[in-house]
């Protein structure tokens, strides 16, 4: 009898959860599900420009005087790249220092007995001589195509691009851009690297020449946790 009470309980108590489960199921799928997303004003539409049969508007201001040089939103522009750079540095010191003291007792009298001669004397001596320098050099050099991504309202045009080279031991990657001032592209459309402002010219590789010109990732971190 007790064992068949026991089983009553539990099969009354599993009855009992299932029934709650499913009153918690029917209780959640009745509740509406809140959206909390933020509303964002829409954006402003662009009003049509009024574009010439001449002058368009919408790709900037290219005179006739200009000839064929890039001035608008998708031309191209090569970057002669002659940076090259060389810092120097050099400092030296040298101190020294020298002393001496000496005492001559007396050769008569009670203290002649007391003092020898050679019991006194002091001289000292001090020396410190220290140099440093560093000298560091780069150099880059070539030409990478680009293309105008911007025209300022000044005239100045934004450019960037990057050239990738697929070797037979890796890979190379050139990347640059930069702030181009219309009167600095020749007429063949080239401009020098040192004419480009705000510049940021990247230059990586990959591979197992770089892979192998690089510490391996164990030794970086004895190096980067090492006191000395």
């Amino acid at each position: 009898m007790m064992h068949i009470a026991r089983h009553s309980l539990i099969l009354a108590g599993a009855l009992a959860f299932a029934g709650v489960l499913g009153a918690s199921a029917a209780d959640a799928k009745k509740k509406p599900q809140i959206d909390y997303t933020a509303t964002y004003a829409p954006p402003p539409v662009a009003q049509p420009q009024a574009n010439g049969s001449i002058f368009q508007v919408s790709q900037g201001f290219s005179p006739l005087t200009s000839g064929g040089r890039a001035a608008m939103i998708g031309d191209v522009i090569t970057i002669t790249l002659v940076e090259r750079t060389q810092a120097t540095k050099s400092n030296s010191a040298n101190t020294s220092r020298d002393g001496s003291i000496s005492l001559t007792p007396p050769s008569t009298g009670p203290l002649s007995k007391i003092v020898n001669s050679s019991d006194v004397g002091s001289s000292g001596s001090n020396a410190f001589t220290g140099k440093g320098a560093a000298t560091q050099s780069n150099a880059l050099t070539g030409e990478i195509t680009v293309t105008i991504a911007q025209v300022f309202p000044n005239g100045n045009l934004l450019v960037r691009g990057q050239k990738a080279l697929t070797l037979n031991r890796g890979d190379e990657f050139i990347q640059i851009t930069g702030i181009v001032r219309p009167a600095d592209i020749s007429p063949d459309n080239r401009v020098p690297s040192t004419r480009v402002a705000d510049a940021k010219i990247t230059y990586s590789g990959k591979g197992e020449i770089a892979r192998a010109s690089s510490q391996g990732w164990l030794q970086r971190f004895f190096t980067r946790i090492s006191p000395f």
